[in-house]
């Protein structure tokens, strides 16, 4: 399979048997409180159905494909308010950036790869986590394709960085932080397979059904194995997903480490069920 990369000025997109398969935007330009960072959007299956939404009204910081953290030592990096113990969603002078540094994209081999490195800064402008983040499309075949996301963050602030989510902060079931999917308003009461709310799993498959065409898709996400997360997922009120860095515990990060994730999501066209899931799984272990 031959990839195709059109470059733009602020965004990169990736191309397969003449579909746009996403848009990657590097050079993000939207309100501060949205918590400008980069993102995927929009991503299509094959057939080239999209399979994400964008600003939403009842969420503008949530872009398509994301990775991010909504708590992180009482910073947020994540967009809107930040919730606190005790006091519920507060609007804060807290929220982050992720400044694109460098950008390259390459094709071969069956793949498509784009390579960035990223800075975290506060809003009082502290540079706190630098990241290197690769995006990789590959593994095409008859009703799908796969993007591989791998993420390293090292803490250049000096002290102990924490990562957490409002779950740590109190917030029953609202543990998000991390690799974060918004699907599209259509996908509203999806079908799910796999973990529920707050449950662990190594992977997790949501299906959606496209308005104005009789058609579905299935969106499967695969977690680090080495590292096992709780899942944040809804169909209702709003179709996201997230493999959580912090659900309801915090994880500490001590200055100059790194820590690393890795994840798979498999774009498929159609409605999947668990046995069609299970023979990918089968074909395409980690």
């Amino acid at each position: 399979m031959t990839f195709e990369l059109l470059e733009h000025e602020d965004s990169l997109t990736v191309r397969a048997r003449g579909t746009d398969l996403f848009r990657y935007v590097h050079r993000p330009v939207m309100d501060p409180f949205e918590a400008p960072k980069p993102y995927l959007h929009p991503v299509r299956t094959l057939a080239g159905h999209v399979v994400t939404g964008y600003r939403p009204h009842d969420h503008r910081w949530h872009k398509g494909v994301q990775f991010t953290a909504s708590w992180v030592s009482g910073q947020n990096f994540w967009g809107g308010g930040t919730y606190l113990r005790g006091q519920g969603y507060v609007d804060l002078p807290n929220l982050g950036t992720m400044r694109s540094l460098t950008v390259s994209a390459e094709t071969g081999h069956g793949r498509a790869v784009i390579t960035e490195h990223l800075a975290w800064h506060t809003m009082a402008g502290e540079h706190w986590i630098d990241e290197r983040r690769t995006l990789t499309a590959r593994d095409v075949r008859a009703d799908s394709w796969t993007l591989e996301v791998t993420t390293a963050l090292t803490n250049v602030h000096g002290t102990e960085l924490v990562f957490g989510s409002p779950g740590t902060q109190g917030r029953e079931l609202a543990g998000y932080s991390g690799l974060f999917w918004r699907g599209p308003r259509d996908f509203t009461g999806g079908d799910v397979i796999g973990p529920g709310m707050g449950e662990q799993g190594d992977w997790l498959a949501f299906i959606g059904t496209h308005d104005e065409v009789d058609h579905s898709s299935t969106l499967l996400f695969l977690d680090d194995p080495d590292a096992p997360c709780h899942w944040f997922v809804r169909g209702e009120p709003i179709p996201a997903v997230n493999p959580s860095l912090a659900f309801d515990k915090e994880l500490p990060l001590p200055p100059g480490d790194t820590l690393s994730r890795r994840y798979r999501i498999v774009v498929a066209d159609g409605a999947w069920d668990l046995s069609r899931v299970l023979r990918h799984l089968g074909e395409h272990p980690w």
